[in-house]
Order: C-alpha cells, then structure tokens, then sequence
C-alpha cells in the first residue's frame, strides 16, 4: 500500500468517525436508532409468533370473533346468534378467520417493516420513555396505511382458507345469518380490524421485552440511552 492510499484510509476513516460521533452525541439521535432497531426485531418477532398455528384462536386476548358476536347486538337477533355460535355452527367459520389472520401475519414482515423506516422519532422524544411507546406512536402514525397494506393479504387468506365460501353456505343456508349483514367486504375489515389490534398487542408486548435487554451481553450501551 503506497503512502497516499494509506493517508486517504486513514482520512476517510475519520470522517466516518467524526459523522458517527456527532449523530450519537444527540440523544433524541441514539434514542431514535435504539428505539427503531428495537421496534423492527419486536414487530418480526410478534408476527413470527402470530404467523404459528393456532396462535391467534388459541390465545382468547387476540381470538379474530365475528362483530355481530362481540356484544353489538341485542335482542331477538342477538340470541339466535349467540346459541348458534354456542352449538358450534360457526365455530369451523371462526377458525378459518384466525387462521387467515395468521397466514397474513406472516407475510406482513415487509409492511411493518417499511412503516417503522418511515418513523421519525426527533420530534416525539418522549415515546422513549414508556415500555410500549414505539409501538403506541407506530401506530397512531402508521395504523391507516398498515391497515390498507394488511386487508388485501387478509382478502386473499380468506379466499384461500374458504372462509369467503363459507360465509355464502352460511348466508344461504340460515336466514339469522342473512339478517346480520355480514357480507365478503364487511368480514374482510372486520378480520383486518381485529388482526391488526392482535398484532401491535404482540408488538407491544416484545417492545417491552426487547428494551428490558435490547442486544443481550452485548447490549448495555444501547440499554443505557433508554
């Protein structure tokens, strides 16, 4: 290596260094790339977890239920529905509907991913300072996108699973059923609402985890900006 070469690594390996120093020595800076690194493994690991078999019905705090079953609905209506889900003649419908939530959730890696990039964390330093405060400011700035990004995967799951044909069978063969109103694009947003309230509970959660021990061993200097 001849002299100007070795002089031009040593120069640019200062400027890197100068660069570096000067963006970590803001904090609203670190907390930011902290907090943003913090929320991505978070997100991969809430949907990895969603994304197993079984993981949004087997878990009653996230279950996908149909609307007209959540309380809505009173009366003569109310309680035709309610027996019918009590003898299980909507239980397989159900099922169908957690699992496309989950088939979704494992395909919404690159969604998530791409609304934490576009966070900026500058202006709301305070989000660092609660345990879920990354997941609470993603979603109050990204949840409408997030949403539309999720519904066709969730369109597409349904499909897939069946759960379309089985809300026509379902429609066909029970009036009670007809009377609820619950055509294709009313359970589409209905499994996107509740699929993406089931996600950010499991981001939320995994923030938490995450910043208790951002990196392990290795992880005391970033657990030190928080």
């Amino acid at each position: 290596m001849n002299e100007f070469q070795t002089d031009r690594r040593l120069f640019l390996g200062g400027a890197a260094a100068a660069t570096l120093a000067i963006g970590w020595s803001s904090p609203a800076f670190a907390q930011g790339i902290g907090l943003s690194s913090i929320l991505g493994r978070a997100s991969d690991s809430a949907l990895d977890k969603l994304a197993q078999p079984g993981a949004f019905y087997n878990d009653e705090d996230v279950r996908i239920g149909l609307p007209f079953l959540g309380g809505n609905r009173s009366g003569v209506l109310g309680s035709i529905l309610g027996g019918a889900s009590r003898l299980g003649i909507l239980d397989g419908f159900i099922r169908s509907l957690n699992s496309a939530a989950g088939t979704a959730a494992g395909e919404a890696k690159p969604i998530f991913r791409d609304a934490i990039d576009g966070l900026s964390f500058n202006d709301v330093p305070g989000i660092v300072r609660q345990n879920d405060g990354g997941t609470r400011y993603l979603r109050e700035s990204s949840n409408d996108r997030l949403h539309g990004k999720l519904e066709p995967l969730i369109d597409t799951a349904l499909g897939d699973l069946g759960a379309h044909g089985q809300l026509e069978r379902l429609n066909s063969q029970h009036s009670w059923m007809r009377s609820a109103g619950l055509d294709r694009a009313r359970l589409n947003k209905t499994v996107t609402d509740q699929g993406l309230d089931g996600i950010f509970s499991y981001i939320g959660r995994e923030e938490t985890n995450f910043r208790s021990n951002p990196l392990g061993n290795a992880g005391k200097a970033l657990k030190d900006i928080f």
